[in-house]
């Protein structure tokens, strides 16, 4: 079988010498497995024309690919909705912060090994230092400018804006930042709310953020327990604030400004009330009751790569191999470890929690529709050539290549 679109004649051929890391706009991939949103096709080729899909079917015999894929399988381009990794990347230890740039090329190197083409970079609005890290407003702004002038490249990086809604400071910061890029930004612009006091929400058991100090910070339990009891005191302080922010919050999203993500909801009325202002995506549900409610308005909900490695939270929440298995997990995120995800996903399918083809679709296509970008996280005709080669491996995969879209071929309608 032949379509057309898998022939060329000497004028259609792609530029010599091409390598998988840089592909051209045009080229045909055979003998792959690859990963349809409902089924795998095996033996299959795949041809790009001008950095997109054009075609995906058997491969016929006879016709000769680009590029040889030997059996691997084909993705999609990981999407990472969600990632600190880069505030790592920057302070590997403490006392030791990296220059900002090399350390987005440092990171940029450990996303393109594990295969993620797309990737959103937290960054925290907020002044605080409980959780053994550092987080200011300047920090926040250098990320934002260190992702925006890297751009689309070998990875799209873009950026997860997240806001503590009792930090007054951090609020202010937000409103703006939201004012400075105003409509330019590429994309929708997704904000992230959060509230890390101890005692709800992510550590509603507060022990084991008293143990996370313990661990991080060399104090005593009893030193803990002192600087929790203190935090708590200080942020009941500050509900005023949290109104300020989630009434604003409600504002942006009700507009159209942004598209608001809810961190850690551990209830159906806070599902209730994400929903009443404009939430769209229920981000780390803490309860399965939480992430039901979510579903059942329609909301995307995400859970962590490294939550589904392990088999359960850090701190006691839902585990996200059991939601996966209840069918109410949408989307993946690496959290901070890139790596889990493509691991994570074919752990589940491995495990009998989802099929290979939903397996991937956690990370590909489900994570694209929380950021709002239906241009990608797909093999279907028309979207972005943003390819991963894996080895399934044993128990691990092994990501072999990322062929990223051509220079121009992103521009996909953005919801």
């Amino acid at each position: 079988m032949s379509t057309g679109l898998v022939s060329r004649g000497p004028a259609e051929a792609p530029a010599q010498g091409w390598t998988l890391g840089d592909p051209p706009r045009d080229y045909v991939l055979g003998h792959v497995r690859a990963v349809l949103p409902d089924r795998l096709l095996d033996d299959a080729l795949v041809a790009v024309r001008d950095g997109r899909i054009a075609a995906i079917e058997p491969h016929p015999a006879g016709v000769e690919a680009d590029v040889d894929g030997q059996g691997m399988l084909c993705l999609p381009g990981l999407v990472d909705v969600h990632s600190d990794g880069l505030e790592k990347e920057l302070l590997p230890r403490p006392g030791a912060e990296l220059p900002m740039e090399f350390a987005l090329l440092s990171f940029e190197g450990k996303l393109r090994a594990a295969g993620v083409t797309t990737a959103f970079h937290g960054a925290a609005f907020e002044e605080s230092g409980g959780r053994g890290m550092r987080r200011t407003l300047e920090s926040a702004r250098r990320i934002c400018a260190a992702v925006e002038s890297r751009g689309d490249g070998l990875v799209d990086h873009r950026i997860l804006h997240r806001l503590d809604i009792r930090c007054p400071e951090g609020l202010a910061g937000l409103r703006q930042r939201l004012a400075e890029i105003g409509g330019t930004a590429r994309g929708p612009v997704l904000v992230s709310h959060e509230d890390h006091t101890p005692g709800q929400g992510q550590y509603a058991d507060r022990g084991y953020y008293e143990r996370y100090l313990v661990g991080t910070r060399g104090v005593t339990e009893e030193e803990a327990r002192a600087y929790v009891d203190r935090l708590i005191e200080d942020r009941d302080g500050r509900l005023d604030v949290r109104e300020e922010a989630l009434e604003w919050l409600g504002e942006q999203a009700g507009a159209g400004r942004i598209r608001l993500l809810g961190h850690d909801p551990s209830s159906p009325r806070e599902i209730e009330e994400l929903c009443d202002r404009g939430g769209s995506v229920a981000e780390f549900p803490t309860t399965t009751a939480a992430a039901k409610a979510a579903r059942e308005h329609g909301m995307p909900v995400v859970m962590g790569a490294p939550n589904v490695l392990r088999g359960h939270s850090h701190n006691g929440n839902a585990s996200g191999r059991e939601l996966v298995g209840r069918g109410l997990v949408t989307a993946l995120a690496s959290d901070y470890l890139p790596s889990g995800l493509l691991s994570a996903a074919l752990l589940l399918a491995e495990d009998g929690l989802a099929t290979l083809p939903e397996a991937v679709g956690l990370v590909t296509g489900g994570a694209a529709d929380v950021a709002g970008l239906p241009d990608r996280g797909r093999l279907a005709p028309g979207l972005r050539a943003d390819l991963v080669l894996a080895e399934p491996g044993r128990p691990w995969p092994v990501v072999a290549a990322v062929l990223r879209a051509a220079s121009g071929a992103s521009g996909g309608d953005a919801v």
